[in-house]
């Protein structure tokens, strides 16, 4: 494997302080009260996930990656950008990728300002990625979904606009309308920090990421779907003019790491049951609501939902989505095969998932920085102990 591989730990920050009675709920997206929020235990889960984060710039992680959701025990991140602020002055040299903000529930010029700001401030190690939200979201912050793609593909070219030329220019357009789009800052990287598309495979969504030349991430796709959708994009970028490189698509993955198999597998099928179980648990009416996706995907969605928001079969979700959990050399090989036939060097790792103790995400940071990437980073040194 190739010296140029990329490790990146990406966090969902969940509330896990569930109450008792949280299966009494369909869903905990959208409508699960948010009287069970203690902004109190809050604090201290903000406190211990950048704790983690901090960590895995200390252990050679290139990558720090954040997202945003709504109305949800999910992710505590409903601003990502606001976290990604309070984190760059903690990181010494990991990148900060915001994987990200739906454009449609902004202003796209006030979206393009904020991340001109964290690529400022960074000195530009700022990476974006600009995803369509998912159903759920368009519930929680009262957009329409009928005129969704739309509004994101206008919204892309009002900030790139924004970024790439100087101004002040016009846009007039369908959904937005700028006499003075003359944004300060501008970005540090010239002429944007590096953008990619985010989603679950819609054929506009590919195409979009094709048009654009853009990078592209699949998310909760079984293997063959995610290896389907990377061959379709290097095609239609191919059409349009655009040769992908292996770090423009990174793969999803979630990762455990322990002494052996059996110990990780002991020690992190339990906090997997319950992302699936309790934290992804919605329904088909938060998942798609009218007008959000085609007829065609939304039968595929519906027929695969019980496996992704709100069931779980350890075997299966194994087997056919990227979930490695094992020793390092486990771990090593399972990611080394993927992104091989994945054409990728780029991984994005889940490290801490559901209500996973401090100890465990520490271990598995560590682990996989020491035993894991030496593997995949063919001739490059073992990354140095951290103290404290």
């Amino acid at each position: 494997m190739s010296d140029s591989m990329r490790f990146d730990v990406m966090h969902f920050m969940p509330y896990v302080y569930l109450p008792d009675n949280h299966k009494e709920f369909a869903s905990t997206w959208v409508n699960f009260p948010n009287r069970y929020y203690d902004p109190e235990k809050a604090h201290g889960l903000y406190q211990q996930y950048f704790e983690q984060l901090v960590l895995a710039d200390r252990l050679g992680f290139d990558a720090i990656v954040l997202n945003e959701h709504h109305n949800t025990v999910y992710s505590m991140m409903a601003t990502p950008n606001v976290v990604a602020a309070a984190l760059l002055p903690r990181l010494r040299r990991a990148r900060i990728c915001v994987w990200g903000v739906p454009p449609n529930f902004m202003q796209p010029n006030r979206l393009a300002e904020e991340y001109a700001i964290l690529d400022v401030l960074s000195e530009g190690r700022l990476e974006i990625a600009l995803p369509l939200g998912t159903g759920m979201e368009y519930w929680a912050n009262s957009v329409s979904p009928v005129t969704a793609r739309e509004r994101f593909r206008e919204s892309l070219k009002i900030m790139l606009q924004a970024w790439s030329e100087d101004g002040p220019t016009t846009h007039y357009g369908k959904h937005f309308t700028y006499r003075y789009l003359n944004p300060w800052p501008r970005p540090y990287q010239k002429p944007h920090p590096p953008c990619y598309i985010v989603g679950t495979g819609s054929p506009e969504t590919i195409e979009l990421a094709a048009e654009l030349g853009f990078g592209y991430s699949s998310v909760f796709a079984t293997q063959a779907r995610a290896k389907e959708l990377n061959d379709t994009l290097r095609e239609r970028a191919s059409h349009h003019g655009f040769t992908l490189r292996p770090d423009q698509l990174p793969l999803l993955t979630f990762v455990y790491v322990a002494e052996t198999d059996d110990e990780a597998e002991q020690e992190y099928k339990g906090h997997l049951r319950r992302f699936y179980e309790d934290f992804a648990r919605s329904t088909p009416q938060w998942l798609a609501p009218p007008g959000y996706i085609s007829v065609e995907q939304l039968k595929i969605r519906a027929a695969g939902s019980d496996r992704l928001h709100g069931g779980f079969d350890f075997d299966h979700i194994r087997e056919s989505t990227f979930v490695a959990v094992g020793s390092p050399e486990t771990v090593a090989n399972l990611l080394g095969e993927w992104a091989e036939r994945m054409g990728t060097n780029h991984l994005n790792n889940v490290m801490h998932v559901a209500d996973m103790p401090h100890w465990k995400t520490t271990k598995n940071l560590t682990l996989f920085a020491e035993e894991v990437m030496p593997r995949l980073r063919t001739g490059s040194p073992k990354p140095a102990a951290v103290a404290g």
